[in-house]
């Protein structure tokens, strides 16, 4: 693993009340990426605020009152698919030196670390592995996983369990 932020994903903490590693997470979010073969110059955000903030965004986009521990918000609806597929252009020989378009923004992902730390509490967690779950979680809601019925539920959350452990085992070798 890398020692340095990856430049397509963005990580900010704009919250005082926790320390979060944002390396790790940063690590965390182009794992997630990279598992779901998403291509490698998808752009996505992850953000932790404070309660106030979550409330704020939980209330205004879903409208429900107080704070939430993650919130999703996806942006381009077609992500591109990873690596060259003849006769649909891409970076091969012959191809412009640049880029022509602009970089494919995913979406946000918006981490309560007060909130996270209550769950991790309740369900007698490490705060880091709440935080690397929710990470998780909302990453795979930008990629259309969603946990409304029974059957869906069962494949994020085995997703989420495999990328988890996968995330282990990279930390443990490093």
């Amino acid at each position: 693993m890398s020692d340095e932020i990856d430049s397509t994903v963005f990580v900010a903490d704009e919250q005082h009340d926790v320390t979060v590693d944002l390396l790790r997470f940063s690590r965390l979010a182009r794992l997630v990426l990279d598992s779901e073969r998403v291509a490698p110059d998808v752009h996505v955000a992850l953000v932790f605020v404070d309660e106030a903030a979550m409330a704020q965004l939980n209330e205004r986009f879903l409208g429900n009152a107080g704070a939430t521990d993650v919130l999703a918000f996806p942006i381009d609806d077609d992500v591109p698919e990873s690596g060259r597929v003849p006769d649909r252009g891409g970076r091969g020989p012959g191809s412009a030196s640049e880029a022509t378009e602009p970089p494919v923004l995913l979406g946000d992902v918006y981490v309560c670390p007060v909130v996270a730390e209550r769950n991790a509490t309740q369900r007698s967690i490490a705060l880091d592995a709440e935080l690397a779950l929710l990470v998780v979680h909302g990453l795979l809601h930008l990629l259309d996983y969603d946990h409304t019925e029974p059957e869906e539920t069962e494949a994020m959350q085995g997703r989420e369990r495999e990328i988890l452990a996968a995330f282990a085992e990279d930390e443990a070798r490093s």
